[in-house]
């Protein structure tokens, strides 16, 4: 029996994410975009079930692109992997002499492979390196931040990334503690942040140290700055017709998308006019009412498949220049 991780991998929603892409990748010379390559289960679905299409994926992983190198090995030149984060997609594109594209698939957030390999730091259930870099090449990490920072600026990526209502308290704790002793491994600052927040609060909500992390990890991998770059790149990397889907996995990120796509699907003209100009028309279309959530089978499938939100669109028009 396989000891793969890749192999007892469940992707989040794949065949819905497949079904979503289907009408714009079905054609033969399709090509599909997987900006977050994680394991590749999604990727594989996509090869398998369009024999025709070609895929590109991209991921700030060294250790992810390894791995699922290995399981996409059997498509051969069909699969083009790339070490790269989703906000280069379209320098990506243009490296590999491809201008355009017909499917492009989000999977956001930490991957199941990075959650799972204790070492990354990544989980606030075991003690573990506070790393949390997607990319362990370079950057800082999260020891860094909780060393360096200074209060407003940890308090400020607590209250705004892990949206943590005792952002300013806990981040004076860091302060007085890391005075002591360097912050070094994950279990010193889930205590901490346990003791920084009062006890009817941590009666409920899960662990206490789950909006910590979260802020920590958006911090030292620029994710939502990298996401406001990766969503407009992505939608003028689409060929009229083509589709993306997007899954994210906290608010923020849901948040970010939605604005970006919205922005697309808007009639920008004036308000009274009786005819709108084709500049001023909408050049996305919104093919999910709102963020659309997992089934009960798909939680099942995937207990992580529970926080997801969906969102998909599709290219209608060509964008023009206003005329001057």
């Amino acid at each position: 029996m396989s000891t793969d991780p890749a192999s007892k991998h469940v992707s989040v929603m794949l065949q819905r994410c497949v079904d979503a892409l289907a009408p714009a990748i079905s054609a033969p010379g399709a090509v599909v975009v997987d900006a977050t390559l994680g394991l590749g289960g999604h990727s594989e679905a996509l090869l398998t079930q369009f024999p025709e299409v070609r895929l590109i994926a991209t991921d700030r992983d060294p250790s992810a692109l390894e791995q699922a190198g290995q399981r996409l090995a059997r498509f051969g030149d069909r699969a083009t992997l790339v070490h790269a984060v989703y906000d280069e997609i379209p320098q990506v594109l243009a490296d590999l002499g491809v201008p355009k594209v017909q499917g492009i698939l989000f999977d956001l957030g930490v991957s199941s492979m990075q959650l799972d390999e204790t070492e990354r730091g990544f989980s606030y259930s075991q003690d573990a390196p506070l790393d949390m870099r997607m990319d362990q090449t370079r950057g800082l990490t999260a020891a860094d931040v909780l060393n360096t920072y200074g209060h407003g600026e940890l308090a400020h990526i607590l209250k705004f990334y892990g949206e943590e209502r005792f952002a300013g308290k806990i981040a004076s704790v860091i302060l007085r503690e890391r005075e002591k002793e360097p912050f070094s491994t994950s279990a010193r600052l889930v205590e901490l942040v346990r003791n920084a927040i009062p006890a009817a609060t941590r009666r409920t909500g899960g662990n206490p140290a789950k909006r910590t992390f979260q802020a920590l990890r958006i911090e030292v991998n620029g994710e939502l700055e990298v996401l406001d770059r990766a969503i407009p790149g992505a939608l003028d990397s689409l060929v009229v017709g083509g589709r993306i889907v997007v899954m994210s996995f906290q608010s923020l990120e849901d948040r970010l998308v939605k604005q970006h796509f919205a922005a697309a699907a808007t009639n920008t003209a004036p308000p009274g006019l009786p005819v709108v100009p084709e500049e001023h028309q909408p050049w996305l279309k919104l093919l999910t009412r709102g963020a659309e959530l997992p089934t009960e089978e798909e939680i099942e499938e995937n207990r992580r498949a529970a926080s997801v939100r969906l969102r998909v669109a599709e290219r209608i028009r060509d964008r023009s220049t206003p005329r001057r």
